[in-house]
């Protein structure tokens, strides 16, 4: 009678052909060969012209990936830290961006990928850190892939690179099944100066500053040709119109971010002091929906919160998962808000309850450390261009690593006493509700929705049609129709007119804990086909 479905509108477009094949270039398991071929013997000397002019332009050359031969490449330098301080470390091994379809429009690879982004894991020892919070993401959110790849350029080695997906028209798709919807990359560009007459933001915090744009050109990037005026509606409800925040934003994805750049202590992001790196799509229905982005510094890699002095590692291992919110920091909206909302809350709780039990308690980050540095480990000893000694590669999981400018913390070092103080937590250790027995009938024009759950006050259905847009809650009511009754164990139903596609998933909320059936709601629902 039940079904579940991992589903996300990925699903919708198909997940065969393109995606399937797309899907393998980001692999974990599958390493890339990359090679660049310039006629210009100054190369690098061009692309270092090109990135310190601070324009998009590229220098065109031959690219061969895996075997396929792209003519008329456009490459270019990217990244901020990991280029410029590499670069002023007098470093060979510069992060790349390769577009091939910058002349041939209709050249890609397979899955109409024409695109490449490899990082050259700066201020990261351990090689691990993208690739598996990435992959870690992925398990509760939209995220991209992320997976290695080696890189020459006129046949020589330059190292072992980072390769991860973009978000642009073809991740819309496969997550959204639509890409025209405003984009919007969270990323103040420090070197624009707002008017004078403007409020004051911080960043890229999602502040509503007023009506006029010029007062957010230098907090964000928008990637579309037009959305400035729904990005300052995003803040402006945000802020000062909370009751109708499930009409701009998707706050289930919401929760799931802030929770997953909590418990990974990954700062360099909303929740950090620099409060940027990440995406916003605002999809046909006008919900936006965030994207985490950029996590070479997760695990912390970066230490300031934008509160107080930079963390220690015990600071870090202890940052509390409210941290913000409990500040009553109005710099950070989309925490002091959602988390000020009590119903929100205990999602948030029920999501850093999920991550923590299924990847941290269980160990499984490590073992997917252990086995992602033993793929890598030898492509790791042959990049001479690596920016660490070769040591520093394992021994970045157990301890922290001193470099130029910043102490790395070992990933072991800092999770293992982060997960038993968040496992130790108040609201983390409160019991939750149980909901089993997961059942929907059809009846007529009618479909009958039922569980059975313990310790609940409410419980609520979350449905959608057709498998794209936003949620809408309905209350059920428990078997003698009074959804009031004292906290037991009884069925819980609700009853809906019959629907296509329906996808559908279950809060049973309590005093203070929630609970949410399947546990990983923002990817997979249980489904009527």
């Amino acid at each position: 009678m039940r079904e579940l479905l991992f589903s996300i509108c990925l699903l919708l477009v198909t997940m065969t052909g393109g995606l399937a094949q797309e899907l393998d270039l980001f692999r974990v398991d599958s390493i890339l060969e990359v090679k660049m071929y310039f006629e210009e013997t100054d190369w690098d000397q061009r692309l270092d012209d090109l990135k310190q002019a601070g324009k998009d332009k590229r220098l065109m050359g031959e690219v061969i990936i895996n075997g396929q031969k792209f003519e008329e490449v456009g490459v270019r330098y990217k990244g901020n830290s990991s280029y410029f301080n590499v670069r002023n470390a007098g470093h060979s091994k510069l992060p790349f961006n390769i577009k091939l379809d910058y002349k041939g429009k209709e050249q890609s690879l397979p899955g109409n990928v024409t695109t490449l982004k490899l990082s050259n894991v700066f201020r990261d020892p351990s090689f691990l850190r993208e690739v598996l919070a990435y992959e870690i993401a992925g398990e509760y959110m939209p995220a991209p892939k992320a997976n290695f790849a080696k890189v020459y350029v006129n046949d020589k080695f330059l190292g072992l690179y980072n390769n991860t997906e973009s978000i642009d028209e073809l991740f819309l798709d496969h997550y959204y099944g639509e890409h025209t919807g405003t984009l919007v990359k969270c990323d103040p560009n420090w070197h624009v100066q707002a008017p004078e007459n403007c409020a004051k933001g911080d960043k890229a915090s999602l502040m509503y500053l007023g009506q006029d744009s010029t007062c957010y050109l230098g907090l964000y990037e928008m990637k579309t040709e037009t959305g400035w005026s729904d990005l300052i509606e995003l803040t402006r409800v945000l802020n000062q119109d909370f009751e109708q925040i499930e009409q701009v934003l998707d706050v289930d994805q919401a929760l799931w971010m802030l929770a997953f750049d909590n418990i990974l202590v990954n700062l360099d992001s909303y929740i950090g002091q620099l409060c940027h790196n990440y995406y916003l799509y605002q999809d046909s229905t006008g919900v936006f929906h965030p994207l985490v982005w950029d996590m070479n510094l997760a695990f912390g890699g970066f230490r300031r919160t934008g509160i107080g002095n930079s963390l220690s590692n015990a600071a870090m291992a202890k940052m509390s998962p409210f941290i913000h919110f409990k500040e009553k920091n109005n710099k950070r909206p989309l925490i002091t808000q959602l988390l000020s909302n009590p119903f929100y809350r205990k999602i948030y709780v029920a999501h850093l309850k999920t991550i923590l039990e299924e990847q941290f308690l269980s160990t499984k980050y490590l073992q997917r450390a252990e086995a992602i540095q033993e793929l890598i480990g030898q492509k790791v000893e042959e990049d001479e261009n690596r920016l660490y000694e070769l040591a520093t590669f394992k021994a970045n999981v157990d301890t922290t690593i001193r470099v130029p400018g910043a102490a790395i913390v070992g990933i072991k070092e800092l999770m293992e006493p982060r997960i038993q103080y968040l496992k130790n937590h108040p609201l983390l250790k409160m019991e939750q509700p149980a909901i089993s027995e997961v059942e929907h009938v059809e009846y007529g024009e009618f479909t009958g929705f039922s569980a059975r759950v313990e310790g609940a006050k409410k419980v609520w259905l979350c449905y959608r049609e057709n498998g794209c847009g936003p949620f809408q809650r309905l209350e059920m009511f428990d078997d003698s129709g009074h959804h009031d009754q004292q906290e037991g164990d009884s069925i819980w139903g609700a009853t809906l007119e019959k629907g296509k596609g329906l996808q559908y998933y279950l809060i049973a909320e309590a005093e203070h804990t929630a609970s949410i059936s399947p546990a990983r709601a923002a990817i997979q629902f249980y489904e009527i086909k």
